[in-house]
């Protein structure tokens, strides 16, 4: 329930940081209570702007930088009484005391301000690694208003053509989409094996490509070193970078002209450690379900608090602006007296890469392996009526619990229709569905917009027959092991599929010819069944479990397959690009 502001005593409330978690818990706050002081402390000079936008502000796609600018201070005095002070950085909190040290950094002033409640939404700092070179001009991260400002200054001066991007997550992979945009030749490094953390290896797999297809060189799997300046590595005077030279392991130095560091964040828990607030084992502070610090009195929001994954119950670190959003106005809900929870951060993540829409909510595989019993089912459908013009492949992975069939996480890759169907697999991640309850919802349908079968309903059909056992996957990983030791594999897709490409050592008898064909097959081997997509060869593992045979089906069939090995991953099997003989 919530507590009238206006029926209690007015509270002199401090919130330091603004953005996303500190305005919103400030607007609420004003909206709950008239009388109330409400102080907002930032130590940058913008208190309430679209740092999401900051990439496509760079690339020229927002065209001003006032666009950025959701409200200014003085708007936000005037509308809402609000007592906003920038360029005032909190240096010191006494929680015994309740009050804090503030340095105006203009001038350097110091002072001190009470406080009855505080909200913490200090965000986190980019990180910057500990490697030689790091303070050579020309490296840049991307965080604020500033930081825009500083690139933009740099490319006005030194009109870089050539450009670093460090790290593999959404601000990088924005950040060279945008670049690319600018016209930069672009070489994109990360020290994992695949780019987007949120998505199993097949899955970035496809982000790969596109970012190949759009002459992005990719760096995979190595980490920087350091940078040397200019004039420490020996080249042409046409090749002697504005910037530097970037050292990664295994890699000659690769001149740029400019480099963005997108190597993730860190929480900026230093002002509550000094306070005595308890930081959690993820390095973020630590909070209760209603967003409450050790200490009674001090509330935290946003990026750089804990939170649950409602998924598999464990504290985590999630950067996103909604979760902030909706963390700021349950603080000062409870500020007033109310008992808001926060229940959790589920991740729901999506990002434009060139062409390609990229979505993510929950949990991956690689995160599952240690944790849950848990299946994984891969569909490639149209996004929209095959038969109507315009219809995209959508590519997704949903990942269930084996024993429960509750969903746990879901990966959607596709042109047209990827922000939809993640908005539905997230609400229905937040309801805690099964993978049938997939299968039951009505989702809107005519041939422009969906599929009387929507991708989500085969979602929960695939899956469903899975979990009652109808049939039994393989997944691509597993597929040498079993081949050497004796597995069958059969294509069941058309002579016309099949000259395109094939898995090596396969039988081909296609779908429509398999009752016929059942001698070919040895009864005493295992086999493994596949198509396009899986769709098909669920059909033929049904006919020959039900006529005796131990089968199993390809999930995802050739198209996850293929992903994997056009990436060159050699997993004992390789694709075909010319017509096989042809089984008989």
């Amino acid at each position: 329930m919530i507590v009238n502001g206006s029926d209690m005593a007015p509270k002199k409330i401090v919130i330091v940081g603004g953005v996303a978690g500190g305005m919103s818990a400030a607007a609420r706050a004003r909206r709950l209570s008239e009388d109330s002081e409400i102080i907002v402390f930032e130590r940058s000079g913008y208190v309430s702007y679209a740092n999401c936008g900051l990439p496509y502000f760079l690339g020229g796609e927002i065209n001003s930088q006032d666009q950025l600018i959701v409200v200014t201070p003085d708007a936000l005095r005037t509308k809402l009484n609000l007592d906003i002070r920038v360029h005032h950085e909190v240096v010191e909190i006494n929680p015994k005391t309740k009050v804090i040290t503030v340095r105006e950094t203009t001038t350097e002033k110091i002072y001190q301000e009470s406080y009855d409640d505080l909200i913490l939404s200090v965000g986190a700092a980019a990180i910057r690694p500990n490697v030689p070179g790091i303070e050579l001009p020309g490296l840049f991260t991307l965080r604020n208003i500033e930081d825009v400002e500083s690139i933009q200054s740099w490319f006005d001066d030194r009109k870089p053509r050539t450009a670093v991007v460090a790290g593999g997550g959404f601000i990088g992979l924005e950040m060279a989409e945008q670049l690319v945009r600018r016209g930069l030749d672009i070489t994109l490094i990360d020290g994992k094996e695949h780019v987007l953390a949120p998505l199993d290896i097949e899955m970035a797999e496809l982000v790969h490509d596109e970012l190949r297809h759009h002459k992005v060189k990719l760096v995979l799997g190595q980490t920087i070193d350091g940078f040397l300046a200019p004039d420490q590595q020996v080249a042409t005077a046409e090749d002697v970078p504005k910037s530097c030279w970037v050292l990664a392991s295994g890699h000659e130095p690769i001149p740029a002209d400019l480099v963005i560091l997108g190597l993730g964040i860190r929480p900026e828990v230093m002002l509550a450690r000094n306070a005595g607030l308890t930081i959690g084992e993820r390095g973020g502070i630590r909070v209760n379900e209603n967003l409450q610090t050790s200490s009674p009195h001090i509330w935290a929001v946003g990026d750089a608090i804990e939170v649950r994954n409602p998924v598999n119950g464990e504290w985590t670190l999630i950067a996103l602006g909604g979760p902030a959003n909706r963390q700021g106005r349950i603080a000062a809900d409870n500020i007033f007296g109310a008992k808001q929870t926060y229940d959790g951060t589920i991740g729901t993540a999506i990002l434009r890469v060139f062409d390609l829409t990229v979505a993510s909510v929950g949990l991956n595989e690689a995160q599952l392996k240690s944790m849950l019993p848990y299946e994984a089912i891969y569909l490639h459908p149209s996004h929209h009526a095959s038969y109507y013009p315009g219809a995209e492949r959508l590519d997704m992975k949903v990942l269930f619990n084996k024993e429960t069939g509750t969903l746990l996480g879901a990966q959607v890759i596709g042109k047209e229709g990827v922000d939809k169907r993640i908005d539905v697999f997230a609400t229905a991640l937040k309801a805690r569905m099964s993978i049938r309850d997939l299968s039951e919802l009505e989702l809107a349908y005519a041939p422009p917009f969906g599929s009387a079968k929507d991708p989500i309903n085969l979602a929960g059909m695939a899956g469903s027959n899975v979990f009652d056992g109808l049939t039994e996957q393989v997944q691509w990983h597993q597929v040498p092991a079993l081949s050497m030791d004796g597995a069958v594999i059969i294509d069941v897709r058309t002579r016309g599929e099949r000259a395109k490409g094939y898995i090596d050592g396969s039988l081909h008898i296609p779908l429509a010819e398999l009752r016929k064909r059942l001698s070919e097959i040895p009864a005493e081997k295992e086999i493994i069944t596949y198509c396009q997509s899986g769709q098909r060869s669920y059909n033929a593992t049904r006919l020959l479990r039900q006529k005796g045979f131990k089968v199993k089906n390809l999930a995802g069939g050739y198209l996850t397959w293929n992903s994997m090995q056009s990436a060159g991953k050699k997993l004992g099997l390789d694709q075909h690009s010319a017509p096989p003989v042809m089984a008989r």
